[in-house]
């Protein structure tokens, strides 16, 4: 009898159903209810007199899972048309393609805002977001801010969360999953990236200086002068142009602060957390010498009176530790002093690296 379930459950519900309850009626004899032979103790009951609580446990099992799954076979595959795999599409599109808008609330499908979705493994690429932002954008909005800076090639995240400006007399206020800014933006500064509008590269760091915190906006200005996409003297331009706009003076500290020759984002973090703490201000990726002039090493920052050389070490160190070990072994045989820091001392112990700094330079 247990059996029968898992065989009959292939069945359509009716007829699944109907097979149970001839099994029942059967009660488990070798031949099945007839109205002519019956084996010898064979005891005739009437489908009907089963009391189903008690004397049809399986019945009553089959009609409860049939309740809440309706086949017990193999899903059907759900329906993903390779035309909505490339990017983002509406609900208009969606239906050009068969789907519904309930066949959106699937496993396969993310809603992105503003009546977009996309398919839910590229959901989260940014060019994705982007073009489905970039469609719903008013007449004369741009990207801006972070979103403008990753479309110029900086390393910034470009929808954490989506920036964009509109004029100062837009009527639109909000856009939902958009960080909106209202500003005026001239035609010079305004460009086309990646097939999206953005502002220049002039305004789009003149708008990091002025409203991301002070590290990130050094860290974001070393990258593109590092990149040499432009350059100190168009900031300060600009911020002489623009005298009246907030966060001028912040913009102004951040250009001082800034180093073309940094490398990275950490190297711009381990930089200032010693500026700030008013050290001399480190050089940056100097070449070093011995004795008979022969090159040694260029570590990222480097004190001159004191022969001092700092080194950041990420992830390239633990790649290259062989030549790292060499190069620390040739800078010291050739009297230079060398500290090397982690993340880990610039993020979560940067008074304790402060701290080192400072007696390797005031100890005689």
């Amino acid at each position: 009898m247990i059996g029968t379930v898992g065989r009959v459950s292939r069945l359509p519900l009716q007829l699944s159903l109907a097979a149970l309850d001839f099994a029942v009626a059967w009660d488990g004899r070798d031949h099945p209810p007839s109205s002519s032979v019956q084996p010898i103790g064979y005891r005739r009951r009437s489908i009907a007199s089963f009391p189903q609580h008690s004397l049809c446990p399986l019945r009553a099992e089959f009609i409860s899972r049939a309740r809440y799954t309706r086949f017990w076979g193999v899903a059907r595959a759900p329906l993903i048309p390779p035309a909505l795999t490339r990017g983002s599409f509406n609900l208009e599109e969606s239906r050009r393609h068969g789907l519904t808008k309930d066949h959106l609330l699937g496993p396969s499908w993310h809603r992105l805002g503003g009546g977009f979705y996309a398919l839910r493994a590229i959901a989260d690429d940014p060019d994705v977001v982007l073009a489905a932002i970039g469609r719903r954008l008013p007449t004369r909005a741009v990207f801006s801010g972070r979103s403008a800076g990753w479309l110029h090639g900086l390393d910034l995240p470009p929808c954490d969360p989506v920036e964009v400006t509109v004029p100062s007399a837009s009527q639109i206020s909000r856009l939902t999953g958009i960080a909106v800014r209202r500003s005026d933006i001239g035609a010079s500064e305004t460009v086309t990236r990646r097939g999206y509008p953005a502002t220049s590269m002039v305004r789009t760091l003149a708008d990091l200086g002025r409203r991301l915190p002070l590290v990130d906006a050094v860290a974001a200005l070393d990258m593109a002068l590092h990149r040499r996409l432009l350059k100190s003297d168009d900031l300060r331009s600009w911020a002489s142009a623009h005298p009246r706009y907030p966060g001028i003076r912040r913009l102004r500290q951040t250009i001082e602060l800034a180093e073309p020759a940094t490398e990275s984002v950490m190297e711009t973090r381990l930089r200032l957390l010693l500026v700030m703490a008013r050290p001399p201000r480190p050089q940056a990726q100097v070449p070093l010498h011995d004795r008979a002039g022969r090159f040694v090493g260029r570590p990222d920052f480097y004190y001159p009176l004191h022969r001092l050389a700092l080194e950041y070490d990420g992830a390239h160190h633990r790649e290259n530790l062989t030549g790292d070990n060499r190069r620390q072994n040739r800078l010291v045989d050739a009297g230079y002093r060398l500290l090397r820091f982690t993340a880990a001392d610039v993020l979560s112990a940067p008074d304790a690296t402060v701290a080192l700094v400072r007696r390797a330079l005031f100890t005689p």
